[in-house]
């Protein structure tokens, strides 16, 4: 499958140029990737291969047919992550080529409005997939209907395949973000924004799998991932929608899962870090030894919930100032308009007393002649009209 690329030119790049990378960078990468799946037919490059491709640290004792395989952490997930992240890579420029750019040519946006566009599309999609398999793990799980669940039996060290899959994905797509600047051809000033965010997805992707908070951590992944979704959803009506009629509704409906996502998103903190894992902890003490992976300390826990608290009132914060700054901006404009209506207003009932105030003298004119010259004035008009 050959992706066609976005051209700038009619010529063909050079070889192993900049343009000739970006433009032909899903070919390139899904070839690297191919690299991998031939390598599992080749008896000798087989046992690496696998290295790549399947999910390591089985850790079921296999006593019987029918047990569920689980599965833990170790460093072999870094070449997994690998792996995926030149799949997300492919993946994006498919979506971007068979989709985006065919709705984004028949909207005819602008420049920034088509960047935008592109961004909220990728997002959209990798948001609502996120939603809908986190949703699926919380409810195989029960930890929608047993809160308890969050931190009862921590340490969480074992996972079923599609628990570790979950998380595999998600530090392979925020990973792949960061060549997506240069493939995509991001401004400087756009950089720092889309760094700062992934960088931080990635920080606590990661310190929710290798902490064994995992159950927490996917709960936290949906509730912010449902209120960015709706985010994404409005921008993209703000785009489509010319007419401005979806507008404000799809942006009111982010706010409210915004805010619900935050007060969510710390409730669920403070009941997990601060009330059901010091239970635990203080179940423990009773001279038992610290199981492997056990991160329930009150400096580990106290961070943890610092740092999901903190991220919230940042992400609030930037809401209000951003939503004072459009209010501002709002009342700005309509002042302004106030001001030129009624401006225009005065224009116009200055222009209509000059009017009235020159028939009226016109008038009083015409009546001060005598008889014999009105009737003069009248002949003389309709001549006038007559000739032209």
């Amino acid at each position: 499958m050959a992706f066609k690329g976005r051209k700038s030119s009619n010529k063909n790049p050079p070889f192993f140029s900049h343009e000739f990378v970006i433009q032909n960078h899903a070919d390139i990468v899904s070839c690297v990737a191919l690299l991998f799946v031939v390598g599992l037919m080749i008896q000798a490059t087989s046992p690496y291969a696998y290295m790549f491709i399947a999910l390591h640290h089985n850790s079921t004792e296999q006593t019987n047919v029918e047990s569920v395989v689980r599965y833990t952490y170790g460093l072999k997930d870094v070449c997994v992550t690998f792996f995926y992240f030149l799949i997300c890579i492919v993946i994006h420029a498919i979506i971007q080529e068979y989709i985006l750019d065919k709705i984004s040519r028949k909207l005819h946006l602008s420049k920034v409005k088509h960047s935008k566009f592109n961004e909220s599309g990728q997002l959209l999609f990798f948001y609502g997939m996120s939603i809908f398999w986190g949703g699926h793990i919380i409810l195989k799980e029960n930890l929608l209907l047993n809160f308890s669940s969050l931190w009862e039996g921590y340490p969480h060290t074992e996972m079923v395949f599609m628990f570790k899959f979950f998380f595999i994905i998600q530090l392979a797509y925020w990973l792949h973000q960061f060549p997506e600047l240069y493939f995509q051809k991001v401004k400087k000033e756009e950089m720092p924004e889309k760094i700062c965010y992934a960088t931080v997805a990635l920080i606590f992707i990661s310190a929710a799998y290798i902490f064994n908070f995992t159950r927490v951590g996917v709960c936290l992944l949906v509730i912010h991932y449902i209120s960015e979704e709706m985010y994404h959803v409005a921008r993209l009506i703000d785009f489509v929608d010319k007419e401005e009629k979806g507008r404000k509704l799809g942006y009111v409906v982010w706010h409210a899962t915004f805010v619900l996502a935050r007060l969510g998103s710390v409730m669920l903190s403070v009941l997990t870090f601060w009330y059901g894992l010091t239970s635990v902890s203080s179940s423990n003490t009773g001279g038992t030894p610290v199981p492997v992976g056990d991160f329930n300390t009150p400096t580990v826990r106290i961070g943890a919930l610092a740092a999901v608290v903190l991220l919230q009132v940042y992400l609030m914060f930037n809401f209000i100032t951003d939503l004072l700054r459009q209010w501002r901006e709002i009342s700005q404009t309509t002042s302004i308009k106030k001001l030129t209506a009624s401006a225009n207003n005065n224009n116009k009932a200055k222009h209509a007393k000059v009017k009235k105030h020159d028939s009226k003298k016109n008038h009083k004119e015409y009546d001060e002649l005598t008889e014999v010259d009105q009737n003069t004035k009248k002949n003389l008009k309709q001549r006038n009209v007559k000739s032209k």
